[in-house]
């Protein structure tokens, strides 16, 4: 099925109820679409623009916008690897090659059982850590080739499992908010009072004591 699954259309309402504009959750359902396929399709991005009064169009250009939302297949275990300054001075170069050794693949390929796509990244925001990689955009730091090895291993034997979930899904506990806990958010046109911390505190033409 590549629309959403009744349970998550519950669910894709639910997350819309949080907005005052239904097209604000436009990417928490990209990534909820994402979870339930491990990409997004056309049929599900037709899907969101139908939930939230967007057009197909709209919602694909926030889509194809940000990199962790993949319009094409990919393995149950994205692997990217950082290729920015401070990784390329302490060994990604070599970190890719052996990546692109161990699973038979060149960068931007899929393994034929389907369980490793490969990657470049840019900055993982680790620089102290680097080489850097992330597996499903989990990271691991100042990984050796060696330990890459490792990790493939134990991934491909499902020993990970428990710490690194399949592709599209960004977290484990699913968040839910009562009603009375909202933050209480309101569309820009409905704001007629003052931000409550312009109104609690201190005038902006308070003079600065001497």
């Amino acid at each position: 099925m590549s629309r959403l699954t009744d349970a998550n259309i519950k669910l894709a309402k639910e997350i819309i109820g949080r907005y005052p504009r239904a097209r604000s959750a436009i990417i928490p359902l990209l990534h909820l679409a994402q979870e339930q396929h491990g990409h997004i399709t056309n049929a599900a991005i037709a899907h969101i623009g139908e939930l939230v009064g967007a057009t197909s169009a709209e919602v694909l250009g926030t889509c194809t916008f940000y990199e962790m939302f993949k319009m094409e297949p990919v393995g149950k275990y994205l692997v990217n690897i950082c290729g920015t300054m401070s990784c390329a001075l302490l060994g990604s170069d070599e970190l890719m090659h052996r990546a692109e050794h161990t699973l038979g693949i060149k960068a931007g390929s899929t393994t034929a059982d389907g369980l490793f796509t490969l990657e470049h990244a840019e900055c993982q925001a680790a620089c102290t850590e680097a080489p850097c990689l992330q597996v499903n955009y989990r990271h691991r730091y100042r990984v050796t080739p060696d330990q890459l090895d490792a990790l493939i291993v134990d991934l491909r034997a499902g020993n990970l499992d428990g710490e690194i979930p399949p592709h599209g899904t960004v977290a484990r506990v699913r968040q839910h908010i009562p009603a009375g806990r909202a933050v209480g958010a309101v569309a820009p046109e409905d704001a007629t009072d003052p931000p409550v911390w312009l109104s609690t505190g201190p005038s902006i033409n308070a003079k600065t004591p001497k």
